[in-house]
């Protein structure tokens, strides 16, 4: 899961304020109720002595729709001098509500990369491709100045795509335009190829006449090709049935999110089989993160209450981070605070360049509710094996 978006909030000057809103629009009255919510928001803010000046700013971007249809949420983190993160997620909170304090609320930011998908949806025919560029489930509220480039179109440059039935030039007149699909499709895929190793999308939606995305799909390149999923019923222009086709797109990305998911979870579940690798419980994930060694943070649904209200030991610097006082005296950190567990954790991998997996109750084999896959791994890395006995809370280490 790419966490980039979020580091610009480490090292960042406090107080945060953290906002997670409903920013569902509803056909009827949606403008009045979403500025309601943000009210009921704004009261709390004041009452806990949030900056003005700050709740200003944040009361302008979600003044302006996000422009995501149907059910969706938005969250916005500021710090001392103003709004550092504004991100739309897919899911709405139960209720809208926010904090301010210290440190951010990491964690709706945090559930939002889980959801966030990088994509293009190529619409093909035989003439050429359309390219819509788009952040599925975690996309930007508001355009940056790499956006645009968000619709891009290329054409083949060979028009003789039609078929003749009649005269005793038929045959001949079919080989040209099967080659004028042929030569367009490998000028789509070369475009297409181009733009892939360019901007590094999860997901490529192929659509489109049938034949087009088979000569496309062939004439791409192994990068490329290896992030395909066809989806049936878009088009180029008009004629597609563009609610139809939005809904299986979205069936396709949870699909592909959920397989992005299961196949860090497979790894996790693997490197611990294997006694090398990963590492579960608090005190070995708060280790190897303060050893820069965390490739995968994993964190189970069922243990983030108890994140939430257990407490690390953190320094100035994100990867000085302990269970205990006199663990931070060890790594020489001249200052400490009292972090929420949860927030030092996301904190800590932020800082290296770390994903983060959201594992449901039951899918990862977790001790204290939090494990890590590993990049790298030595001698004096922790080393475990959990028991087969899930009610079972105490850990076996292997003896090298």
């Amino acid at each position: 899961m790419d966490l980039h978006w979020l580091k610009p909030l480490v090292g960042r000057p406090a107080p945060f304020t953290t906002v997670f809103l409903d920013a569902t629009r509803a056909e009827a009255a949606g403008e009045s109720e979403a500025a309601e919510r943000w009210r009921a928001v704004r009261r709390e803010l004041e009452r806990a002595g949030a900056d003005a000046t700050v709740l200003d700013e944040i009361a302008d971007l979600v003044s302006v729709p996000t422009g995501t249809r149907g059910p969706h949420g938005r969250v916005v983190v500021a710090d001392a001098h103003g709004v550092v993160v504004d991100r739309v997620v897919a899911e709405p909170p139960a209720r809208s509500g926010a904090t301010y304090g210290p440190v951010p609320d990491l964690l709706p930011a945090v559930r939002s990369a889980d959801e966030s998908v990088s994509l293009v949806v190529v619409a093909v025919d035989r003439t050429g491709a359309d390219l819509v560029w788009k952040g599925a489930g975690g996309a930007r509220s508001a355009p940056t100045d790499d956006e645009q480039h968000l619709h891009e179109s290329v054409e083949g440059g060979h028009d003789d795509i039609h078929k003749t039935r009649e005269g005793g030039l038929s045959r001949r007149s079919q080989t040209r335009a099967e080659d004028s699909w042929q030569r367009n499709a490998e000028a789509v895929a070369a475009f297409l190829d181009k733009r892939v190793a360019e901007r590094s999308p999860e997901l490529v939606v192929l659509t489109g006449d049938v034949r087009a995305v088979a000569l496309v799909c062939d004439a791409l390149g192994q990068q490329a090709r290896e992030l395909v999923v066809e989806v049936a019923g878009g088009a180029r222009g008009e004629g597609a049935k563009t609610d139809a086709f939005a809904g299986k797109v979205r069936e396709a990305v949870d699909a592909y999110r959920a397989r992005r998911r299961q196949a860090v979870l497979d790894r996790f579940a693997e490197a611990l089989g294997r006694g090398d690798g990963a590492v579960t419980a608090l005190d070995d994930v708060v280790e190897v993160l303060r050893r820069g060694q965390v490739a995968e943070l994993v964190l189970g649904e069922a243990g983030l209450g108890a994140l939430q209200e257990r407490e690390l030991v953190v320094g100035a610097q994100p990867l000085e981070l302990g269970s205990s006082q006199s663990e931070l005296d060890a790594l020489g950190a001249t200052e400490s605070r009292r972090y929420p567990a949860i927030v030092a954790l996301v904190r800590a991998a932020l800082a290296q360049d770390a994903g983060v997996t959201f594992a449901a109750d039951g899918a990862a084999e977790l001790v204290d509710g939090v494990g890590a896959l590993l990049r790298w791994s030595d001698g004096s890395t922790p080393s475990e094996q959990l028991l087969t006995q899930s009610a079972d809370a105490h850990r076996v280490r292997s003896i090298p």
